[in-house]
Parts: structure tokens; sequence; C-alpha cells
């Protein structure tokens, strides 16, 4: 049986005092074994009433009935049912309580009355009563007051988790809503205009091909960046309509972003060093798009240039850079875009840390690092350099502007 030590303690400090009431008073009389018995099992009963409430109070109540009448144990038989009567009714068990006390007092106080001297009897029920009477409406109001005030504060906190579920809910419910007002502003404000173009474009490459002539590789690029763009805004209404995966988006597609760039008559090398691991998703759909940003910045920024991709794999991260040759420098830099802000947001929103800069011997750089086998806690600021190296800090500082870092994406 498992016993609460708080409860043993009480129940042996009762059972000492009893005995050593017992011993010293006047009026007492032989404890005896039956008596030693008696507050043996009292402290019993009580190192058990908190699992067995009315059934220790039961035990208890005879117990020290049968003491005070073999014994005389005085006031202090009384206290470990005043106790237990409280125990009882903060445990919900209000009329067990009850009739203990009723049982307690009746009997205890007409054994006193019978014992009493003659011509005090009078006097012995008041003082008897008006003690014993008080306590024991004491214990039981305050064991009542005890269990309403628990169920009180139980209620306010079970109120407490539901609204916070609720405020959940709700926010959840408007997140979703507003999920749907952007996809309806995106689906009509974008996918016809897009569609416009890759339909004129599709029909001018047609019309060029029917005349046997070889169409521009800039319609070209414009047929294929449309489709590609009617892909990804599909996609994103997809995640913005419901959760899904993002199709199309990550480090794996990146070639095909730089073919598209080719196509546009920009040059890029595309390098991957180190094992590839498989990546945390948003990682994967944070790498592309910074990528994807870089490589737009140059076509529109750059002028006549070439570009190259260098993916760096390591076990604890993951770098990916993105040069060109174009017309940027550190002595004429561009004011910073929302293409940059960007990309910043993206990296520092995964613990990683951004560089964007023009390069000292012209051109622009953006290498972007995002850890992979530790927390990813968002960082204070994007750290902006030149290419790279230590020596540019100078230069990041006034760095945003040019081909791969800017462009309004």
């Amino acid at each position: 049986m498992r016993l609460d030590l708080r409860y043993l303690g009480g129940g042996l400090l009762l059972g000492t005092l009893l005995l050593v009431n017992a011993l010293i008073a006047s009026d007492a009389g032989p404890l005896g074994v039956v008596g030693v018995f008696l507050v043996v099992v009292m402290a019993a009963a009580v190192a058990v009433s908190p699992r067995y409430p009315v059934t220790a109070l039961a035990l208890v109540t005879v117990a020290m009935l049968a003491l005070h009448l073999r014994v005389h144990a005085g006031v202090t038989a009384a206290f470990p049912v005043i106790g237990l009567v409280y125990l009882t009714a903060w445990r919900g068990h209000r009329l067990p309580a009850a009739l203990a006390s009723v049982v307690f007092l009746g009997v205890f106080l007409t054994r006193d009355i019978a014992v009493a001297p003659e011509g005090q009897a009078a006097q012995q029920l008041v003082e008897r009563t008006s003690l014993l009477l008080g306590w024991f409406v004491a214990a039981n109001v305050a064991g009542v007051v005890g269990r309403q005030r628990r169920a009180y504060l139980e209620q306010v906190e079970q109120r407490a988790v539901e609204a916070e579920r609720t405020r959940e809910e709700m926010a959840l419910r408007r997140a979703g809503e507003e999920r749907l007002r952007i996809a309806r502003d995106l689906h009509d404000s974008l996918t016809h205009s897009i569609s416009v173009i890759k339909v004129q474009a599709g029909i001018a490459v047609h019309l060029a091909r029917k005349r046997g002539e070889e169409p521009p590789a800039a319609l070209l690029a414009i047929q294929e960046a449309g489709g590609a763009a009617m892909r990804e805004l599909r996609d994103t209404l997809d995640v913005l309509r419901g959760p899904s995966d993002t199709q199309g988006v990550g480090l794996a597609h990146v070639e095909a972003l730089a073919e598209r760039t080719r196509a546009a008559g920009f040059p890029v090398r595309v390098s991957v060093s180190g094992d590839a691991p498989e990546l945390p998703a948003d990682v994967d759909r944070a790498g592309y798009r910074v990528v994807q940003e870089a490589l737009t910045n140059i076509a529109r920024h750059a002028g006549p240039a070439s570009a190259e991709i260098a993916i760096e794999h390591t076990p604890a991260q993951l770098a990916i850079s993105i040069t060109d040759d174009g017309l940027a420098s550190p002595d004429h830099p561009a004011p910073p875009g929302v293409g940059l802000r960007g990309m910043r947001e993206r990296v520092l929103g995964l613990g990683g840390e951004l560089r964007a800069a023009p390069r000292d011997g012209g051109g622009f750089a953006v290498r972007a690092t995002f850890p992979l086998n530790s927390p990813r806690p968002a960082a204070d600021g994007v750290r902006v350099g030149g290419a790279g190296t230590p020596g540019d800090a100078a230069a990041g500082a006034r760095a945003g502007g040019g081909s791969a870092g800017d462009g309004a994406g």
C-alpha cells in the first residue's frame, strides 16, 4: 500500500501526542496494551487517509472514542478526528464528515457528563460543547470551502486552456482566410497577364517557324520563362489554398533554372561539391529562391555578363554562391532593392547568413549559408561583404545594389 509520508508523519505525531497526554494527564486511566493498539490504529488510518478518506475517518472516530472511553484521553483524542473531518469534507464527502462529527461529539460529551463530579455536569457540558463544537464546525466548513476553491481554480484553468485553444483555432482560421484572399488576388492579377505573355510568345515562335525562320533566343527564353512562371504560380496558389509540397522548387532544379538563364543570353556555370545530404524542405526551397533571385537580377542589371553558381555541401552547413562579372563595382553601388531584402529574410529566417556586395574586380557576389545540424535561431542581421572575403566588410556596408543582389524579384 502506497503511503503519503506527510500523512504518515502526521499520524505518528498525533499518536505520540496522545501517548504523552495519557501518561501525564491527572485524570487519565492506565493506557495498557489496548490503548497503545488504538493509537497505532489511528496512526495507520491517518497514513492511508489520502486514498481512503471515508474509511480512515470511520476507523479514527471509533478508535478515538474507544480510547477516550477507556483511558479518558481528553480533548487530545478529538484532534485526529477533526483533521480527518476536514480532509473528508475537502474531498467532497460532506455527509460522512458531518456524521462523524455528530457521533464523536455525542459520545464524547455523553461520557464526560457521565463521569463529571456532582454539581459540575452543566459547567462541563457547556465547556466541552462550546470548544469541540466550534472546532468540528470549523473543520467541516473549511473542508467545503477548500473544495469549492479548488474546483473554482480548476474551472479557471480549464477556461484559460479553452480560451487559448479557441484563440489558436481562430488564428488558424484567419490565416487560412488570408491565404485564400491572397490566392484570389494573385490569380486575378497575375495569372491572366502571364498567360497572355506566354500565349503571345508561343504564337510568335510558331509563326517564325512556320515562315522557316529560327525564333530569336530572347523569344524562346520569354516563352520558357512564361511557362515556368505559370507553373510556379500554380504551385504557390496550391500552397496558399492548402498545405502541400511545392513542386519544382529545390536545389535539384537549379540546373533547369540555369538553362533558362542561358537561353536568355547569359552563360551560367553550375558546380556542386560535397556529398549532398537530404536537406530540410525549407532550406532546400530557400536555397533555390536565392539562386533564382540572383539569376533574375543578373539578367536585369548585370549587362553582358556570365555567372557562376557554386553549391557546397558539408555535414554542418549548406553554402550557395552566385557570382557574376557584370557592371557592378564597389565604387558605384546601387541602392538595395526588394530582391536583396527577400533573400535576407529567407536566409535569416532559417538561422543562416547572407553576404551580398559588389566584387573588387567588378561584378556582384551573393553567398548564403544555412546551418544543417544545429538549431537555427534568427540572426541579428545580414552580414554583407564583398565576394565572401574578410577584407570586404567595408564594401559590404555599402552593398545591396547592382546585379545579382538587387532587383524587385
